[in-house]
């Protein structure tokens, strides 16, 4: 389990001031060059899950919000915390007011001062928060602190993605193996963290576990490539129904649907079908686009064989004449 500590700006190549449409840009351009399907170079897929982190951050004005503010830490801070970075001044959290050690020996151990810390009196500090001054570090008293956050990466298939549903996972920890009964949102995305409340580190002196949040990478699919919410799919067409236009079937991660190929349509031409994209829960979900690929026929028949050659003593077609190259490009 690993904590981020990247500078998500720098990972999308913007500057701190951008606005969102410009952070959306600069996440397709580059999870356009980084895509695992596309780019084989080593390294590609590792970059392309620190583009999905930084944008599954930076997209989201709270998140991005907190990033700004706490930096690397923001993850580990609650929610409801809206005090100085810790380690800088009081860490405020439920209601209290305590000191944190944010480096240097641990609570009892050995080189930590118990007569004072940065010459302040810990124990003035915290002694009414614990039962009095009758306690105190290393002598009998009992410090109670929650437990950090942690995080794992879990991979699912775009399929199971897009359903969502219950799944066990087994997690290594320092004290062995843990399993877990995760409930997958449907139309969870690349980079999308899931929280386990209360399944993160012990806490100090019997207070509360921390949080565990699950990183999801979507793995490889031979056909599916997943932007965002939005999917792309290949759609392989005959040339006569690329030419004459035709209503053609075409699988998504939902089920077989029909989409309409327009005559005339060029391999690249991408056609758009709303809402058959991932699905978002709190929202409109993405689009589905069926990516035209004529396919020809690796072996034809006599007859077959006949009807292309007097298809090509007939035809005036030049698929090297630019305008007719482009005339039928395009997206639906």
């Amino acid at each position: 389990m690993a904590t981020t500590t990247k500078d998500y700006y720098q990972v999308l190549g913007v500057e701190r001031s951008a606005g969102q449409d410009e952070i959306q840009r600069a996440y397709r351009k580059l999870a356009r060059r980084f895509h695992p399907d596309i780019n084989k170079e080593p390294g590609a897929e590792d970059r392309f899950k620190d583009i999905n982190e930084a944008y599954e951050v930076l997209s989201d004005p709270k998140k991005r919000a907190r990033y700004d503010r706490y930096g690397a830490q923001w993850r580990q801070i609650p929610e409801d915390y809206d005090g100085p970075i810790p380690g800088t001044g009081p860490f405020r959290g439920a209601g209290r007011r305590v000191y944190v050690n944010t480096g240097g020996p641990g609570f009892g151990e050995p080189g930590f001062d118990e007569a004072g810390f940065g010459g302040v009196d810990v124990e003035d500090l915290l002694g009414g928060l614990f039962g009095g001054r009758s306690g105190g570090f290393g002598r009998g008293g009992r410090v109670s602190a929650p437990g950090a956050d942690s995080e794992a990466e879990i991979e699912l298939t775009v399929e199971d993605a897009y359903a969502g549903g219950r799944r066990r996972i087994t997690l290594p920890t320092p004290s062995g193996p843990r399993s877990f009964d995760v409930a997958i949102p449907a139309g969870v995305t690349d980079g999308q963290r899931i929280r386990l409340a209360g399944q993160g580190s012990a806490g100090l002196g019997g207070g509360p576990r921390g949080d565990l949040y699950l990183i999801v990478r979507l793995a490889p699919h031979p056909r599916y490539r997943v932007e965002g919410r939005d999917i792309t799919v290949p759609l392989p067409v005959a040339p006569w129904e690329a030419v004459l236009g035709a209503n053609v079937p075409v699988d998504t991660p939902g089920g077989r649907v029909q989409v309409q190929v327009p005559a005339g349509s060029s391999s690249g031409r991408r056609l758009r079908l709303r809402g058959r994209g991932m699905p978002h829960p709190n929202g409109a979900a993405g689009d589905l686009y069926a990516e035209v690929r004529i396919v020809v026929p690796a072996q034809v028949t006599p007859d077959e064989r006949q009807l292309w050659q007097r298809l090509a003593q007939t035809a005036t077609f030049d698929p090297r004449d630019a305008r007719a190259a482009t005339s039928s490009g395009g997206r639906s």
